[in-house]
């Protein structure tokens, strides 16, 4: 009988023990796509990090960019499956604010990573590049490298998705901003009267939809000699439509991301200039708030005078310009996707 209750001490032991185990902070990580490069680092990194400090992390992402309604089931099973937490690039910043409110009103920590909701307060904290800021330095660059002809620049758009998610506002905004160009509504792109812009065409952020975009606006004026594009991604598209004519030297192509790719296509001449973000530390630093929320319900704080916590940006081009502050592509090809 001793050995008998020994043995079943020693199994409720165990029982206890294996509870503990599942008791470990779980989170979720949810991102647009997971072939896009950017989100490949995201996760990467916040893979790297949970691994770290002992968290279970699991991962989910939309079947193309824009897919909401993937990221929407993702957040109801990381609800069910008692996560203490969730990162999330959102597809469509509007449409998933009532999901983020479910998870909040669940106990969840929400953060937005890269791509702000609207509104911004929708989530608990969003760990994010200045995206308007991004925009505005290739903007200013674009600019400052046509000098003069800028007044008589033809400009090419391209855009995230319809939908209009804040991401690809604040970027193109940004741009037209730093370009010098007059803004509409800035919380929404395509409204600007400026005669140097031909048009706005979406990407979906890849480099197929970066090339169908191109050569709809070449098919409205062949002679654009600027492109602004959502993500680096997209610029390898638009350059393949433009090679495809012959004028893939003389026309500026500008993007968002600094990836090792997308530095390597600035240090060819691909891309003249992209602003460089650090998707790693974004996923890092989500990782390691959703541990404090789940130990003492910390939450995190915003950088000082914004609304969300800046993980910086840097501009990358091998061709400076005065007044805008840049790196070269050896230091981007360091930094890239920190």
């Amino acid at each position: 009988m001793k050995k008998v209750l020994a043995l079943s001490a020693l199994a409720l032991a165990g029982a206890t023990i294996s509870g503990q185990a599942l008791a470990e902070t779980s989170a979720c990580l949810i991102t647009k796509t997971d072939t896009n490069p950017f989100f490949v680092k995201m996760k990467e990194g916040a893979t790297a990090k949970a691994d770290e400090m002992g968290i279970s992390l699991k991962s989910f992402a939309g079947k193309v960019d824009g897919d909401h309604e993937s990221q929407v089931a993702a957040i109801e099973t990381c609800i069910a499956d008692g996560a203490k937490g969730i990162l999330i690039t959102a597809s469509d910043t509007k449409a998933i604010v009532s999901s983020v409110q479910q998870a909040r009103d669940a106990g969840l920590l929400v953060i937005a990573l890269d791509t702000p909701l609207e509104p911004i307060d929708s989530a608990d904290a969003t760990f994010a590049t200045d995206n308007f800021l991004a925009g505005e330095l290739i903007g200013q660059w674009a600019a400052s490298a046509l000098g003069d002809e800028a007044a008589n620049a033809k400009i090419g758009m391209l855009d995230l998705a319809v939908s209009q998610p804040s991401v690809g506002v604040l970027r193109d905004q940004g741009f037209l901003q730093g370009f010098g160009i007059d803004l509409g509504d800035p919380n929404k792109w395509g409204d600007e009267t400026d005669p140097r812009i031909v048009g706005n065409d979406v990407t979906a952020g890849n480099e197929e939809g970066g090339r169908k975009a191109m050569e709809n606006l070449l098919a409205k004026d062949p002679m654009i000699n600027v492109v602004y594009t959502i993500n680096e991604p997209a610029a390898a598209g638009a350059y393949e439509a433009l090679k495809a004519i012959g004028r893939e030297s003389d026309v500026l192509i500008v993007s968002v991301d600094g990836g090792c790719p997308g530095v390597a296509n600035v240090a060819e001449g691909v891309i003249g200039a992209t602003s460089q973000q650090y998707p790693l530390l974004m996923a890092s630093l989500g990782i390691e708030a959703i541990e404090a929320w789940a130990k003492d319900g910390t939450k995190p704080e915003n950088t000082p005078g914004k609304d969300f916590f800046d993980t910086g940006v840097a501009l990358v081009t091998d061709k400076p310009v005065d007044g805008v502050e840049s790196i070269d592509t050896k230091t981007g090809t360091d930094r890239c996707w920190g």
